[in-house]
């Protein structure tokens, strides 16, 4: 028997809680499903898109030392970080320009499906997509 696994968490390095959970849910409508105070200044909070609970979160893990507040907002070395799927890439987006998030490029159409990049508040890249409805 295949076991059921899938990514439950990833971690995205951030300056200030905050301020990030004030941007993610903001801005792109993430629902914050837990934020819990461990001691020390840290704090277990994770953000959800709001759908499955089977998709991955994410884990906000606020920046401590030097090299970790480098790592802010450049988790990839520059390429896209994450893939915020959608099932209507044209409402997104939309709602996403009227409340301030800078794309990079206009939407464009790929193979794989409509997709623009965007920076979160830290400069992370982000893919906004629209998977292609497969065609057999």
């Amino acid at each position: 028997m295949t076991p059921k696994r899938h990514i439950g968490l990833v971690a995205l390095v951030v300056r200030d809680y905050d301020e990030a959970i004030a941007w993610y849910c903001g801005k792109l409508g993430f629902v914050l499903k837990e934020d819990t105070t461990l001691g020390e200044g840290k704090r277990w909070v994770v953000l959800s898109t709001g759908g499955s609970e089977a998709a991955t979160s994410l884990l906000l893990a606020r920046a401590q030392g030097a090299d970790q507040f480098a790592a802010v907002g450049n988790q990839s070395g520059g390429r896209v970080f994450l893939f915020l799927a959608t099932d209507d890439f044209a409402r997104d987006h939309a709602a996403f320009v009227a409340k301030g998030v800078h794309f990079e490029e206009p939407p464009r159409a790929e193979t794989y499906g409509k997709v623009a990049v965007f920076r979160d508040l830290y400069g992370n890249r982000w893919d906004l997509i629209e998977p292609a409805v497969p065609t057999d």
